[in-house]
């Protein structure tokens, strides 16, 4: 296994959603180089199921210029060491208004580990109560949406769905038996 030493760190941008250090690396042979990481918290996706429906929510994503479909995902930055669980259920009823009786965590899954340390765990959400949303500020616009299970490849497949942590939790879903 190849192990790469860290000679210096500093931190060159910080707000409260991220931060972004540049690292001065040597690798093995000796050969120095510079690696950029960002720094984020981890966060949860909720795949709430109901009968042979899911529930997603569309909102505007400014990075992209346009509205898209994915199931309820977030962090709480203010809370980084919030149990998953609990952070589940938080965006679960934020971002839908719905409350699970059971929720199951199925994997967690790292996002981008190229250039970032951000992870994800993934739970499926069952016996619903439908309560009211309670959206931040910056989840301005956000709606959310019954979908039957038996469209979801297909939308993904036309392009409808293009958010890549959603494609995954729900193929993780499907590979271990929860969907």
């Amino acid at each position: 296994m190849s192990e790469i030493k860290t000679l210096s760190s500093k931190v060159v941008y910080e707000n409260k959603w991220m931060r972004i250090r540049e690292d001065t690396i040597e690798r093995e042979s000796g050969q120095q180089g510079l690696y950029s990481v960002m720094e984020k918290p981890d966060f949860t996706v909720v795949i709430p199921v109901h009968n042979d429906h899911v529930y997603m929510v569309e909102q505007y994503r400014y990075p992209v210029e346009k509205r898209q479909l994915e199931f309820p995902q977030g962090t709480w930055e203010t809370q980084s060491d919030i149990d998953p669980r609990a952070l589940a259920a938080g965006e679960l009823q934020e971002e839908t208004g719905l409350i699970a009786k059971h929720l199951e965590c199925i994997g967690y899954q790292y996002l981008a580990y190229g250039f970032c340390n951000q992870g994800y765990h993934i739970w499926i959400a069952r016996d619903l109560t439908m309560t009211k949303q309670s959206l931040d500020p910056e989840e301005e616009g956000l709606t959310c949406h019954r979908i039957p299970l038996s469209q979801l490849d297909d939308m993904i497949r036309q392009g409808e769905i293009q958010d890549a942590t959603t494609c995954n939790a729900l193929g993780l879903a499907r590979l271990k038996g929860a969907l």
